[in-house]
């Protein structure tokens, strides 16, 4: 298995887009997340890496910080989420949505306390409802109200979960869209170049209609070579591929179509860490 992210071919397949350049060794991507570290997880922080790092695509710079964030909220979530905190937050909220009724109250606690701002949003909006109820809200709901803050019956409350999700680049309903988006378009992308090679391969659609569950993007109806590795599949994979990331992909997801399809390729479109573990 190859995983390609700096603009090698698979049979000429090249993009125009500079940003497929990136293959960062290990030192250089621990000075990226050393950047990171120091940022909070709104649309302002790309725009500091960026200029800190002008050679990086956004995208790029984006997946390794969201990358980064993603394993600093797992590591530190479960405070945030224990009877008596969710409670101060909110009885704080209260108080000062009270007195300041137009101000970004949950974005600044959000900031304040290292949490995310769309997690701060949902902990806030699930009390919110379990008082308005006096039990549990479904998950549905809560997720609609996530997706449509104006589905939220207090206006205050809604308009502070809006701006925790708009300003909020690595959680939330917007973000889960965007990610959605992205990753399809890269998917199309794929397509068009083997369609332009006049490759010809059975995509994840194809694959589910002959009875395939676990699939990946494409696989070629007729193999082919790679910097002499024999490639018979390919995954499209819109993110920067760091150490934990591609572990995850190989145990959950590489390591059977190896097993079902033979050899493959993945493309990390925003870069990969030059030494991957690619066995």
């Amino acid at each position: 298995m190859e995983a390609i992210g700096d603009g090698t071919s698979t049979a000429g397949i090249k993009s125009k887009d500079p940003f497929l350049m990136m293959r960062l060794s290990r030192a250089e991507y621990k000075e990226r997340v050393r950047w990171t570290e120091k940022l909070r997880p709104t649309r302002r922080c790309v725009k500091i890496l960026k200029d800190r790092f002008p050679s990086h695509s956004q995208s790029t710079l984006l997946s390794i910080y969201s990358l980064e964030y993603q394993k600093w909220i797992k590591r530190t979530f479960s405070r945030h989420h224990v009877p008596h905190v969710i409670e101060s937050y909110y009885q704080r909220y209260l108080s000062e949505a009270k007195a300041q009724p137009t101000a970004p109250v949950l974005l600044e606690l959000a900031n304040e306390v290292d949490l995310s701002p769309a997690l701060m949003a949902r902990i806030i909006l699930d009390r919110f409802l379990q008082g308005q109820d006096g039990g549990m809200p479904s998950k549905s709901v809560l997720n609609s109200m996530l997706k449509e803050p104006s589905l939220i019956p207090d206006q205050i409350l809604a308009s502070n979960v809006y701006q925790c999700t708009i300003n909020d680049c690595c959680y939330g309903p917007l973000v889960d869209c965007i990610k959605h988006a992205i990753g399809h378009e890269h998917e199309v992308l794929l397509w068009e170049k083997l369609k332009e090679k006049n490759l010809s391969f059975l995509d994840e659609n194809h694959l589910r209609t002959m009875g395939y569950d676990k699939t990946p993007d494409i696989i070629l109806e007729v193999p082919v070579a790679v910097e002499g590795h024999i490639v018979h599949w390919i995954e499209s994979k819109a993110s920067f591929g760091d150490d934990q990331s591609h572990q995850t992909y190989l145990n959950e997801q590489f390591w059977s179509y190896w097993n079902r399809f033979g050899p493959g390729l993945v493309i990390y479109w925003y870069g990969f860490i030059g030494d991957l573990d690619c066995q």
